[in-house]
């Protein structure tokens, strides 16, 4: 016998029956301006008519809400949630460090939604400390001494968090943006096949950072001292909502070559990324003279890098995923 599907009552069948999921599109006009959304319907597998199902009515809501804000550019309330997570604020302190009145994170947060103009300022406080402190002393009169004094000092934290170059700190959130998983040393490794493959194909290097020899492969101890306590987990802190759009200034080049690293190597864990630069002159050479565990901070030449890697180029176009795929082919087969 077969396993029955999702049953609930049909009003035109009169009776229980099976019915199936489907998605389908609505308009519906919100402050006189028309939006399409799409949304979840259930069909009666009889009838064929839409059932009324418990939860649907309240998903509905919940998906039309997600594709308002993310079409008007509206913010989210985990974005909200994220931001009183970021400087140890609560509801009412953080409406007024922002300069709102004293309720409206509380309502934000029970689904009202913001205007533009106060949702650009929610996303320009979770993503720049500078901003946020700046509101917070514009508003420190309206402000308990300690929550202040709080938010202040995560700010702070939160400026002096980011050692590395801006376009390294674009690179990575890049990295995030196209990877559902990343680890520190997945991170590391992605990095300096960027650098390298750049710095071939464009002349000049991507990163100012140089990358050091370490027993696990090339690291870029900058970006190690970020992501060290997440050790071999994925990064996963609220800490790096500050990341959230910044690598929108990534030029077409720099994307592009981002784009190729991660739809080839980033199909590897991290400790398969380590064998593969294992394999590699550049890593191979800097560590001439320690055995396989010793540790060491031997800088890795861009130039020994780009040298490497233009020779890789004579032999696959690493301007294209088919000639990374290849070369990453051929080099785990001797691994």
């Amino acid at each position: 016998m077969s396993k029955k599907g999702r049953i609930d009552f049909c009003v035109e069948c009169r009776r229980e029956t099976e019915y199936v999921l489907c998605k389908k599109t609505v308009v519906r006009k919100i402050r006189d301006k028309e939006y399409q959304f799409t949304i979840t319907t259930a069909i009666c597998s009889e009838c064929g008519k839409e059932m009324s199902i418990p939860g649907l009515l309240d998903r509905n809501i919940q998906e039309m809400d997600e594709q308002y804000r993310k079409t008007e550019g509206i913010v989210s309330t985990e974005e909200i949630k994220k931001l009183m997570q970021l400087y140890n604020l609560g509801k009412a302190p953080l409406s007024l460090a922002l300069g709102f009145g004293e309720v409206t994170i509380t309502r934000y947060l029970s689904g009202q939604i913001p205007s533009k103009e106060y949702s650009d300022i929610i996303r320009a406080a979770l993503t720049s400390p500078s901003y946020m402190k700046n509101r917070l002393k514009e508003n420190r009169s309206k402000i308990a001494s300690t929550a202040y004094n709080k938010a202040v000092v995560a700010a702070d934290s939160l400026e002096n968090l980011f050692s590395v170059s801006d376009k390294m700190l674009q690179a990575i959130a890049y990295i995030f943006e196209s990877l559902e998983e990343v680890t520190p040393l997945m991170l590391q490794k992605l990095l300096y096949f960027i650098q390298s493959i750049y710095y071939v194909l464009f002349g000049d290097p991507l990163f100012e950072e140089d990358c050091e020899a370490w027993a696990h492969g090339p690291v870029y101890p900058e970006v190690y001292n970020l992501f060290r306590d997440f050790k071999y987990n994925p990064v996963d802190d609220v800490r790096f909502a500050v990341l959230n759009g910044i690598s929108d200034d990534l030029a077409e080049n720099e994307k592009h070559v981002i784009d190729l690293v991660v739809n080839t190597f980033g199909l590897y864990g991290g400790k398969v990324l380590e064998q593969i630069t294992h394999s590699e002159e550049p890593w191979k050479d800097a560590r001439k003279g320690y055995e396989e565990q010793i540790q060491s901070q031997e800088t890795m030449s861009k130039e020994r890098m780009k040298k490497y890697y233009e020779f890789i180029n004579s032999k696959y176009p690493i301007s294209s995923e088919i000639g990374l795929k290849r070369y990453i082919q051929d080099i785990l087969m001797n691994v």
